[in-house]
Formats: structure tokens, sequence, C-alpha cells
């Protein structure tokens, strides 16, 4: 295969204002910007180890889709296949800031958006068979129905094309109708895909299961060759056809933010497992990356470059 990319995703991008102090949103008076999206996460953190990756979406034709086209752009992510429409919105967030490592306050104003609208026409699939590798996350699909409709033909187009799908869950509980659709729709997508990276809480809530181990086997059953949950400050539980094991999780010593740990962890497994590195070496870059990504303030600024990994030995 003579891929263009080693990793293609879709899913919206936000702008994310972050609060310069701790405290009630409403009361925080100076904000930072930042880029966030579960799918732009990864593709920020991938590009910077060195792996060549494009993201389609849509974004609409304000000062918010300038600013996260370029910080995007400024990362080496391909953005060619993003429409900028002047007739649409692009979603933002405000995140607050904690001080006792608990997950910050974050507020949506993501509905109506322009990445909403996306339908399975806006996806390419010739674009999409350039590339070796697809991720993609339980967000995007939550959105609408057409953007359920994108990510089934994203998914559908990389199996045929016999390429690997990882799929992180990502769940957003407040964006589906009900718990049960959230659950049915979004194991019908991982039953699709090669390696699932569910947080055991998650796993519970999708399988039924509170054991790393059960939940595990509900995906390998159903098709997944590797699943690996992760279970927070314990580490990770992996199972592949390469066997099973647990990575234990890197010491932390202070937890500035948790949002963006697990995309961190999906930057790792993804990175390592496409330069042909083992499960368990893949796990614990995982592992460290997400250690790393908890230690900060915004969603990528954990995120290590390709140098970093190398004087981690990793």
């Amino acid at each position: 295969m003579n891929a263009s990319f080693d990793v293609a995703t879709l899913g919206e991008a936000m702008l994310m204002l972050v609060a310069g102090e701790a405290g009630p949103l409403e009361g925080v008076q100076t904000f930072h910007k930042r880029t966030a999206g579960a799918e732009t996460n990864v593709a920020i953190g991938l590009s910077r180890l060195g792996l060549k990756v494009g993201w389609t979406s849509r974004l609409g034709g304000d000062s918010m889709a300038r600013y996260l086209l370029s910080e995007l752009e400024a990362e080496g992510v391909d953005c060619t296949q993003v429409v900028c429409d002047a007739a649409q919105r692009t979603g933002f967030q405000f995140k607050g800031r904690v001080t006792d490592g608990s997950d910050p306050p974050v507020e949506y104003h993501r509905k109506g958006s322009a990445a909403s609208t996306m339908s399975a026409d806006d996806v390419d699939a010739d674009w999409l068979r350039r590339s070796r590798h697809l991720h993609v996350t339980g967000v995007f699909p939550a959105l609408t129905a057409s953007t359920l409709a994108a990510t089934r033909k994203a998914i559908a187009t990389m199996r045929e094309a016999g390429r690997t799908i990882s799929f992180d869950p990502n769940l957003r509980p407040t964006l589906w109708r009900s718990p049960e659709t959230m659950r049915d729709t979004l194991n019908a997508l991982a039953h699709q895909c090669d390696w699932v990276l569910p947080g055991v809480e998650e796993g519970r809530i999708l399988t039924g299961h509170s054991q790393p181990e059960r939940i595990a086997a509900y995906y390998r059953e159903r098709g997944a060759k590797l699943v690996v949950i992760k279970l927070g400050p314990a580490g990770a539980f992996f199972d592949s056809d390469a066997g099973s094991g647990h990575v234990a999780a890197f010491p932390v010593e202070r937890v500035i933010d948790t949002v963006g740990a697990g995309d961190g962890f999906a930057v790792g497994v993804i990175s390592a497992l496409l330069e042909g590195r083992t499960v368990p070496e893949a796990v614990r870059r995982g592992a460290w990356i997400g250690a790393r990504a908890v230690q900060v303030l915004g969603d990528t600024e954990g995120l290590p470059r390709r140098h970093q990994l190398a004087c981690e030995a990793l």
C-alpha cells in the first residue's frame, strides 16, 4: 500500500476558552484560547510524533474557524479536507480550572455547529483510502444523525480497504437521546473496529461488566484484535491476539487537568502500533503520555515531541 497518510480522522474541532483562574465560570474574567476536540487532540499528538495525519470536518466562516485551522496546520495536520462555510458557525466551549485534581467543569456551545451538519456525502472515500489507519471516537457520531452516518461511512470504507481502525468511546451521555441508544450505537461501531480503547467506567456502561477482563472479552468476542482498558491510576489492562496483561501507570505528582488524558493515551497506543511496536510497548507509551496530559492545563500541552519519547526510551 502506497499511503499518503499514516492516520486519518474525522470529528468536530472547537475553540476552547480556558479559565485563567479557579472558581465558577460565571466569575472568571480572563480566558485563554486553545483548541479542543477529541479527534483533533489525537491528530495533533500523532503529528508531533512524526506521523502524517489528515483530518476532515466542517467549520464556520468565523474567526474561531480561522484560529483552529491555523493551529492545526501549524502542528502539521493536513486540513485540505476541511470545509469552511461562511453561512455556518464554529462550535466553542468554556473550560474551568480546578485545584483538587477533579474533572474541571466544561460548558459546550456546539448545537447547530458547522461540524454537526457534516454528512456521509462529505466523506471522501478516495481520500480516506490514502491512509494506513482511521481513528474515530464516540463524540462525533453523537452529534447528529448525519455525523453518525459520516462515521459509519468512514469505518465501512476503511474496513473494505483492509485498513486498521481504532475506536475510543469517549462517552458524552448528554449528547444522546438515551443511555440505551448510546450503548447500542457505539457498540455497533466498536464491533467494526480493530483496536478498542475504553476507560473502565465506559466499559461498564457499554458492556454491563465491571472487570477489565470481562470488558475486553466482550469486544474480543465480537472481532476486536486489541482491547485496552484504561484504569486511571491503576494503569491499563490489554487483551490482544498476542496475549493479555497489565501495564502499570506512571507516577503523577499533581493532577492539574484530567481532560485530554484519554486522547493522549490513544496517541501513545496508535503511534507505537503503527511503528510496529509490541502491544505492551504500545500500552506503556499510552500510559506515559496519559500521565503527562493530566499534569498540564490544556488538552494538548502535554502531548510530547518525538525526541521526548526517545529520552524516555519509548
